[in-house]
């Protein structure tokens, strides 16, 4: 396993043990160069789960790109980093339990905003403004209207 802080190749694992859910093992590892310490999560080589674009291409669904979306939506915010991870394992799982391995951006994109909206309205618009890319304040408010609308009718929000 090669450092991430000196790229140096060899390295001892000091800890390892199951995650909660039982599907990864976690390695605590350190560089025998640098002798920092650094985390390793083993897990299962599954077939990979694809996203089609909206110009038709696909890619694999990469778990770190939803999470640096939502990283971003959720800047400054109070938000627990638990709760951004587990709306991206939600996701995973909808994939998951999915029969087809492929799912639309569109589809995903949809199923984050709905996590935002019950999570952090902020959170929320803030995801929605570059996900359904706001070209002006108009679009901007309407969803903010669409927000506000949906808060008197659910008093819960």
């Amino acid at each position: 396993m090669k450092c991430p802080f000196c790229n140096h190749l060899e390295d001892k694992v000091i800890d390892s043990r199951e995650s909660k859910e039982g599907d990864a093992i976690r390695r605590r590892r350190q560089c025998l160069a640098c002798e920092r310490r650094f985390t390793t999560y083993e897990k299962i080589d599954e077939i990979p789960y694809m996203v089609v674009k909206k110009d038709g291409r696909r890619e694999k669904f990469e778990r770190q790109k939803v999470l640096s979306g939502l990283l971003k939506a959720c800047e400054k915010r109070p938000i627990q980093m638990a709760k951004l991870a587990a709306i991206v394992d939600r996701i995973e799982g909808r994939l998951a339990d999915s029969a087809e391995r492929e799912l639309s951006t569109e589809s995903v994109g949809e199923m984050i905003m709905e996590d935002l909206k019950h999570l952090d309205k902020i959170a929320y618009v803030r995801f929605a403004s570059v996900y359904r890319d706001f070209q002006d304040e108009e679009a901007f408010l309407r969803e903010l209207q669409t927000l506000l609308r949906a808060r008197r009718v659910d008093p819960r929000e």
